[in-house]
Formats: structure tokens, sequence, C-alpha cells
């Protein structure tokens, strides 16, 4: 279905509908003129449940210099300009799997046009928008905000829990729930004749996206279970806000701000801007609903053959070299490695370091190979010997930061760089390159064709360390939000382009971790680094959770197990690491034969069951992980139906535990444990289906088990 359009018998309001099998819509055209959602729901467990015009939103709301908000308060709703938007038109169509609609909007007074874009895989209860403005006034205009998705009409408060992701430095993914009314409490609105100004707002800043929550949240609904869940992808600021409305309640979607992050654009007449995209998902419980967004998540990305190989990727960083490659130190890991079965070997930081101190922070940006490090042929020594022992060489870079004393500081001209006021920004030692810049691009193009083309790099971890709060002031930006956003976007503009000239390059995106981890980037990367932790009792809650921001074979977890480790230990180390993207690691080249083993045994394990994680999507028998939970789980349900996978973490607590496994209730199950490989002195444990879940024993801690479930 593609969308139909009916007036009413009086003439004073029109409908239109839009959707496809698994999403339905419905829109009202008010005798006002303004367009509002009135219904969206899916196909089945989620019913798109009419809404009276008064609790629906005006299709778009923004705000500019001169036109304010309707109502004050810390939500960007009822906004002046929101409700003087009139409609115009509205076309449907197909692009690929795709279903869109585009609204167009007019303001008499101003001349601005909005065309509110909506778009949505088939077969998906998946709702992506985003809103392109522009100016057909005279006179300029300038915007401080402009929604990318708004939603009204949803359940009051008193009967919606709200989802929220701290995600901090070794920390990340950690999910917690409140319910809508401790924020926006009831203020007998009946007596006030007016909605609370209360609103549940959550906001991310500076140059690391997903820095203290990542741009995500849910809601859902206390005894139904029903569940919407979204992500704002973009790559600089967001925001999102709940409040209630005429008995109900609203989402509000919304990209960078002026109130919270210095962002304006200014709108010459025929100027456009175009906002990122608001997502909204749909489902009969959380894991329905994430279930809709990793699909989505797979649909808009850009295709890659690294999506459905899932190669195992050894980094020589996290608890082994930690900075500091040399050839003597590589080339004994690196046979190591290709003995435990790993594809791709990537030496990380540090391999361009030519001081005798270390001292390389605030000297990167040439990107050129240390001749200290590798004495006897440079670093193509090491590279030949990764390629020899059958493996992808790869490289660390961390390309839009330039340090103090790197001679590239000089060489390049001073607009290439985030400055204020005029003056070069500078952080913890280095400058950033905006990529916006010629200069820029060219400069870092230079580096990645030398690396890959020359070289044979066939993967690259590109990191990023350093957060600029909030961004740069370049000739034209009006704010430092606006360049800030303007750069991040070339940036990944920039990656695309990479990809274009080396399309069987691999990218690892990576921000002290899991600090750039949003929906616009993962888009165009195809791993994603989810946390720098170190402790390997602590990364399980991370790993159970990762799913919920990143696909699966994108999440890139480390598995760093040590040759001081007893064997308990190796296994938990590497069974963190199954469900998603092995990033192995540690001194396998110290380990003895039996430890070597085991190690391959997981990796040989892992690559029995990727085919199958490639079109997986993720479920949380016990909810998700707390970051303190003795117990954790996380599953992936295969596209086929038949096949499940279960991880199952224990880090304390009584040592048998029941999981129920919803989707598999009622059914004659087989269970089988794939990891740890039986071993002398290795930690026993069992797995039994009992016909409505898993009752599992894992009798010492730490200990971990993955679980193949069949019916």
């Amino acid at each position: 279905m593609t969308g139909t359009a009916d007036a009413d018998l009086n003439g004073t309001q029109s409908t239109f509908t839009w959707g496809h099998s698994a999403l339905e819509t419905e829109f009202v055209v008010g005798p006002d003129g303004t367009p509002r959602l009135v219904r969206l729901g899916d196909s089945g467990a989620v019913p798109a449940v009419p809404v009276h015009p008064e609790s629906a939103l005006p299709l778009v709301e923004l705000t500019a210099l001169g036109h304010g908000s309707g109502w004050s308060g810390p939500r960007f709703t009822g906004t002046a300009l929101g409700t003087r938007l009139r409609y115009r038109d509205h076309r449907t169509g197909s692009r690929g799997d795709q279903e869109w609609l585009t609204v167009e909007l007019h303001d008499p007074d101003t001349g601005l046009t909005a065309f509110a874009e909506l778009t949505s895989p088939g077969g998906l209860p998946v709702l992506s928008s985003r809103v392109r403005l522009r100016n057909d006034g005279p006179e300029p205009l300038v915007v401080q905000s402009v929604s990318s998705l708004l939603l009204g009409g949803l359940p009051a408060p008193d009967a919606l829990d709200v989802l929220r992701a701290r995600n901090d430095w070794l920390a990340e993914c950690r999910w917690y729930t409140e319910p809508l009314r401790e924020t926006v409490a009831d203020i007998h609105v009946d007596a006030h004749q007016h909605d609370s100004r209360a609103a549940l707002v959550l906001a991310g800043r500076g140059s690391w996206p997903t820095d203290g929550h990542l741009p995500m949240g849910a809601l859902t609904e206390r005894g139904s279970g029903r569940t919407w869940l979204w992500q704002i992808e973009s790559p600089a600021g967001w925001r999102w806000d709940l409040g209630e409305r005429a008995h109900g309640s609203y989402l509000a979607l919304n990209g960078p701000t002026d109130a919270e992050h210095q962002w304006r654009v200014r709108l010459a007449p025929g100027e456009e801007f175009t906002t990122v995209a608001g997502v909204l998902a749909l489902g009969a419980g959380f894991d329905a609903a994430m279930d809709a967004l990793t699909s989505y998540r797979r649909a808009v990305r850009r295709p890659h053959p690294d999506h459905t190989a899932l190669p195992v990727v050894f980094n020589d960083y996290m608890n082994t070299l930690m900075g500091d490659p040399t050839t003597e130190k590589l080339l004994p890991l690196i046979d190591a490695a290709a003995r435990a079965g790993a594809e791709y070997f990537c030496v990380d930081a540090g391999w361009y370091d030519d001081s005798a101190d270390g001292g390389w922070w605030d000297s990167v940006g040439a990107w050129l190979p240390s001749a200290r490090r590798f004495p006897d042929g440079g670093i193509r020594t090491v590279l030949e010997r990764i390629r020899e022992r059958g493996m992808v060489p790869g490289l660390w870079l961390e390309p839009e930061v330039v340090g103090a004393r790197s001679p590239v500081a000089a060489a390049l001209p001073p607009d290439a760089f985030f400055q204020r006021d005029g003056v070069r920004l500078t952080e913890q030692g280095r400058h950033q390159l905006d990529l916006r810049h010629p200069a820029a691009r060219a400069h870092l193009d230079k580096a990645v064709d030398r690396i890959v083309g020359d070289w044979g790099v066939g993967y690259l971890k590109l990191d990023y360390n350093i957060v600029i709060d909030p961004g740069t002031l370049a000739p034209g930006d009006l704010g430092p939000g606006a360049g800030l956003l303007g750069h991040a976007q070339a940036y990944l503009d920039w990656l695309s382009e990479a990809l274009d000239r080396h399309p069987h390059l691999v990218i690892e995106n990576c921000a002290s971790g899991g600090m750039r981890m949003d929906g616009a980037t993962l888009a165009v990367a195809q791993l994603q680094s989810t946390s720098d932790q170190q402790d390997p009792l602590r990364y399980p809650p991370i790993a159970a959770a990762a799913p919920t921001a990143v696909p699966p074979e994108q999440g890139a977890v480390w598995a760093y197990p040590q040759p001081g480790f007893d064997d308990d230990l190796i296994a938990f180390t590497l069974g963190g690491a199954l469900l998603g993207r092995i990033h192995l690691s540690g001194h396998l080249d110290r380990m003895t034969p039996r430890q070597l083993a085991l190690v391959g045994d997981a990796v040989t394990t892992y690559k029995t069951i990727r085919p199958d994680l490639a079109r997986a999507v993720p479920f949380w028998p016990l909810g998700l992980p707390g970051w303190t939970d003795e117990w954790l789980a996380l599953g992936m349900r295969s596209s086929d139906g038949h096949t499940s996978y279960l991880t199952v973490w224990r880090r304390g607590g009584e040592p048998e535990l029941r999981l129920p496994v919803g989707h598999l209730a009622g059914r004659e199950v087989r269970a089988e444990i794939l990891h740890p490989t039986p071993a002398p002195g290795a930690a026993a444990g069992s797995a039994v289906w009992d016909g409505d879940g898993l009752r599992v024993s894992l009798p010492r801690t730490p200990a971990v088990v993955l679980v193949r479930l069949r019916t």
C-alpha cells in the first residue's frame, strides 16, 4: 500500500493514509489546515489506535528567531511556526524496498516550505522521518530548532515506563527504567485547563554523540507491554523529549538545537536544510521492537561483504601491547593469532611513534611508520608477515586529530581546523580537523590511499579520543553546534568516498570505545567498538546490551585471554564475544599449546555459528542487563525460526537459574552447549530444556556457557 486520501462530507477536514503490510498510518488535515499523524501501528500487536486530533501534534514543529514557542517550557512543541504550517500536498512512492511519503507544508507569513519526508522498509513496523526546509520567502530566516519526528496520542503518562541507556566510557549501554509519571507530574490538567509544561528531556552534546546516553529510548505500556522504541540518527547533537498532551503523551525527536547545542542555520531565500532522521520501531514488547529496529538498521546501512563474512579480528592493543608495537613484539603474536584462527590482524596505536619515550599523543597527524619500531624493512615486514600467515593486515588511525607538535599542524591552512572567534581550538594537545575543508580531506585521502593502496592494508580502525564541545565556528557557521554537525556529516561523506575507492576495505568505528555509537555512523562503518573495558568481569553487561545499539555482526567485543588466566577465566573471557564480533587480543604467543587450543576451540565455534548471527535478532530472557547483575543472558534468534543461541554469564549468586525463552515455549527443543568445550579442569556446567525455558547450572564463578537451542 502507498497512500489514499478522502475528504469529510462537511468539507472541514481531510484524511489520507499511508503504509504497507507491517505499518499503518493515518493523517488528518484539520479545519486549520495543519496536518497531524493520528494513527500509527503495526499489523499485529501494536494496533493503529485512532487518536483524537487534539492529542496529535502538528507534523512539523520548529522555532526561528522572531518566531518562538506558543507555550513556554522545556518542550519543543506548540511552536508558533509549527501551528502556521499549512498542508499543500503529499506524494507517495517506492524506492527499492522502501516505501516513502512526502508531505508538503507552507507558512504564508514567512514563505517557509517544509517537507516531512517519511520512509519505511517494506515488511517492518518502523518509521523513519526527517524534515527538509526551504525558504521560499523574500527574507532570510534563522532556524533554531526543527523536529525530525513527532508522535502524539500515546497512552497517558500513568500507563507508561521510559527506558533509556547510560553510555559512559568503560560502562556502555546501561539501560534503566522509570515511570514517565515520575518526571511529568500529575498537575490536574482539567483544573488548569492547560497541559503541564514538564517534560522528560534527554540531549547529547559535543563531538562524542553517544557520550552520556545513547541517542535512543523506549516507552512501554504497563500491562500490555506494547513498546515504542526510537533512535536519532545524528553524528553530532540530538535531543528527545516526552511530555503530556490532552490526557495522552507525546514524543518529539530532534537533532541539534540552539538551546542545547548552540545550533542555528540561516536560510537565505531559496536555500534548504534537512534534519537528521528520527526513527521509531513498534513491537508487542521491547524484544519485538528491537527485532524490528535491528532489521531496519540492516536495511538502511551501506552494503559490504563484511556484514555476511564476519571475519575474526585480532587486535594487538587491549591488555596486550597497549600502544607499544614493534617488529620484535609483533611477529610472534602474528604467528600465534594465525594458529588461533584469526583472519584479520590489526596493529593498533603506536606504529607511527618514533619518539624514544612513547610521547606520540600530541605529535600525530602525518601517519608515517616509525623507523625505530620497525628497523628492518620497516612496517612492510610486519604487514607481509600478516599476509604470509593468511590474514588481512590492519592499522589503527585517528584521522580527525593533528597533534600540536605535528608538522601537519603548520602545513595545513588555519581554516582546515576547528576554531572559535578566530582561535584554533586545542584539546589535550591536539587540534581537530574540519572535514568540510578541502585541504583537510586531501590530507586524509593521501594518508588512506597510501596505507590501503600502497601498503596493502585491508582494515582500518578509526579512533577518536578527544571531545570538542560545543563545536566550531568556521566562516558561514551561525553557531558552533552547526559547525559540528556540518563537520560530522562531512566526515561520514569522507568515509563513504574512501570505501568507494577501496570497496574491500573494512572500517571499524571507535571513539574511546562506544562514544560514537550512533545510527548515522553505523550506517557507513562496518564494525563498531563496544568498549575499552579492560576487566573481563565487567565486560559481560556491555556485551549483553550492545545489540541494543548495534547489530550483532557489527558489534566488536573484546576477548583478551591471558596465559596467566585459569581455564575458567579463559573460557569466560572468550565466551562473551561469541554472539557479536570477536575482537581477539591477549598474549597468545606466551600461552601453552593447551591454552592456545582453548582459544582456537572458541574461534572454531564462532565460525560455525556466524552465518546465523549475520541475520539473527537479539532477545533478553532475563531482561536488559544491570551493571552489577550476578547472572546475565543474551539470546540471538536466527532467521530460520528453528535455531536460537543463548549466552549465559554467572558472576555470583546461586549456582542454578531458569531462563524463560518465550518464543520457544511449549515446543520440543534440543539444548546443546557449544562453549566452553569440555576440557580437564574446566568448569562443569549444564543446560537443560524443561518445555518452556532453559535450566542452567554453573557451579563455579566466573562462568559462561553458550547454548544452541534447536526445535
